[in-house]
């Protein structure tokens, strides 16, 4: 689905796990699979769900998908850097995004249990990304007014 789809700006409310949300999870890490996405977020296959499919490997790397269900960053450091980011609802836009160097996530497993898991480097970013639109934050939304519309010229030009 591609920007400015309405689901991607909307918020996903934490439930229990249950056999539909982890239809969608299979669904969302399929659909990582097949474009081979450092992540993905439901809304990014039409499904306003909390949840999130993850690669934990490092950029570059084969990926390892993991489905974080109902995710939530708990802590991140103070420290930030900028990296580029883009999504696959807006294809060719990337653009510097500041995100916290680690991030603790917490998150329920399949059988519902909560989690935590310290991610650091590239997949705090990636993670990061990911739950932003669990929140409804588009990544664009972490860019200044000028930069936004920037990307935003760019990306209409390239859909005509």
């Amino acid at each position: 689905m591609l920007y400015p789809d309405q689901r991607l700006s909307q918020v996903a409310v934490a439930r229990p796990v249950d056999a539909a949300m982890m239809a969608v999870g299979d669904a969302v890490r399929a659909a990582a699979a097949g474009v081979e996405a450092y992540g993905l977020a439901a809304a990014h296959i039409g499904h306003v769900e909390p949840l999130v499919v993850v690669s934990l490997a490092g950029q570059n790397m084969a990926r390892d998908y993991r489905v974080l269900f109902n995710p939530a960053v708990i802590a991140h450091s103070d420290e930030r850097t900028f990296g580029p980011e883009g999504s696959v609802s807006m294809p060719g836009i990337d653009v510097p995004i500041a995100r916290a160097i680690w991030v603790d996530v917490a998150f329920d497993s399949e059988n519902g249990e909560r989690q935590t898991l310290r991610l650091e480097g590239f997949a705090a970013r990636v993670a990061q990304h990911e739950i932003d639109q669990v929140d409804g934050i588009f990544f664009l939304n972490r860019l200044s007014r000028l930069k936004r519309e920037t990307a935003l010229r760019k990306f209409h030009k390239s859909q005509r």
